[in-house]
C-alpha cells in the first residue's frame, strides 16, 4: 500500500521542479519532502529523483507515477468534499496561495478569522504570483488562489476552474515631495512620460501591465529601480530616486516624503478567487470566499 502523503511530496515537486519549491507549497521543510520521496523509492523499490547539477529531474517512472497521483488527488478531494459536505463545516487542510499584497493587507484578517471560527479547519498560505496560482489550483496544489487582473491584461481561467470577485485594487502614482508630478491630481498617462520609474522585476504582472501602459501612451519607459517589494519601491520614491505606480492594497502608510497622486484613467486591479469545480461543494471553500468578500476594504486603504 503506498502512503498518500508521500505521493503527494512527489506531485509536488513534479510540479514546482525542485524539493525545496515542493516543501514551501506543502508547507513542510526540504528535508521532510526528501525523506519522504526516499521511503516512496524503498516501496515501490524504484528510482524517482534523480540528481542533476545542484537539482534534481524526475525519472521516468517518477513522472508517470505523479501522474498516475494526481488522478488519486482528485478521487481523494471528492471524497473528502462528500464527508465534509455531509458534516456541514469546514474541516481538513485548505491550501490557499495568494500574491503578495494580498498576502499582507487581506489575509492576516481572513486566516484569524477562520482560525478562530472554525478550529477544525487547518488552513495554510503560500505566497504565490499571479502569473502562477490560477494554473496551481488546476494542478491541485492550491485548494484556492487569491489573484488579480488588469483591465489590459485578464487572466485566463483554466477549463475546470470557478471564480469570483472579491473587489476592485486602486493604483496611485507615488512621487517624492517636490518632484514635477507632485501636486493635486490627477495625472494623465501623458504626464508620466520621460520619468524614471521604480516598478517590478520583468515577468510579473504589475512589470508587463506598466510597460505596456506606457508605451500604449507612446513613451519608451525608463525602468531604473526594478525591485519585487512595494514597500522598497516606496522607500526608492521617498529617496528621490524616481516614480512608480502602486497599488493601495498592503501598500500602508506612506513614508515621510513620498506623496500618491491619482492617476486617470484610474489603474484599477481586479481580485478574484479561484478553486477547482470539484471542490465547489466544500463548506471550506465557501467560508474562505465569504470571508474574503466580507472583509474586503471597500474604502481607501
Amino acid at each position: 500500500m503506498l502512503d498518500l502523503s508521500r505521493l503527494r511530496a512527489l506531485h509536488a515537486v513534479s510540479v514546482h521542479g525542485s524539493v525545496s519549491a515542493a516543501a514551501v507549497a506543502l508547507g513542510y521543510t526540504p528535508s521532510a519532502v526528501s525523506q519522504s520521496i526516499t521511503k516512496l523509492e524503498r516501496e515501490t523499490r524504484t528510482i524517482l529523483l534523480e540528481r542533476r547539477g545542484r537539482g534534481v529531474v524526475l525519472t521516468d517512472a517518477a513522472v508517470r507515477l505523479a501522474e498516475t497521483t494526481r488522478e488519486l488527488l482528485v478521487m481523494v478531494e471528492r471524497a473528502e468534499t462528500d464527508l465534509e459536505e455531509r458534516r456541514g463545516l469546514p474541516t481538513g487542510r485548505l491550501v490557499v496561495g495568494a500574491f503578495a499584497s494580498a498576502a499582507r493587507g487581506l489575509m492576516p484578517g481572513v486566516l484569524a478569522a477562520l482560525a478562530r471560527e472554525h478550529p477544525s479547519l487547518d488552513t495554510r498560505l503560500a505566497e504565490v504570483d499571479p502569473h502562477e496560482s490560477v494554473a496551481l489550483v488546476a494542478q491541485g496544489v492550491l485548494d484556492l488562489a487569491v489573484t488579480f487582473e488588469w483591465d489590459i491584461e485578464p487572466l485566463p481561467a483554466p477549463d475546470g476552474l470557478e471564480r469570483v470577485r472579491i473587489g476592485n485594487d486602486v493604483c496611485d502614482v507615488l512621487v517624492p515631495r517636490g518632484h514635477p508630478l507632485d501636486g493635486p491630481g490627477p495625472l494623465r498617462e501623458t504626464d508620466l512620460a520621460h520619468q524614471r520609474w521604480v516598478c517590478q522585476p520583468p515577468g510579473t504582472v504589475c512589470h508587463d501591465w506598466l510597460v505596456r501602459t506606457l508605451r500604449g501612451a507612446g513613451s519608451e519607459p525608463d525602468l531604473a529601480y526594478q525591485v519585487a517589494e512595494n514597500h522598497t519601491q516606496v522607500a526608492l520614491v521617498a529617496a528621490g530616486l524616481g516614480i512608480a505606480l502602486v497599488p493601495r492594497l498592503g501598500r500602508g502608510p506612506l513614508l515621510e516624503g513620498v506623496r500618491a497622486v491619482p492617476l486617470e484613467p484610474t489603474p484599477i486591479r481586479r481580485l478574484f478567487a479561484y478553486w477547482r469545480a470539484g471542490a465547489a461543494r466544500r463548506p471550506a471553500i465557501h467560508e474562505t470566499v465569504r470571508l474574503l468578500r466580507e472583509r474586503w476594504p471597500e474604502r481607501s486603504f
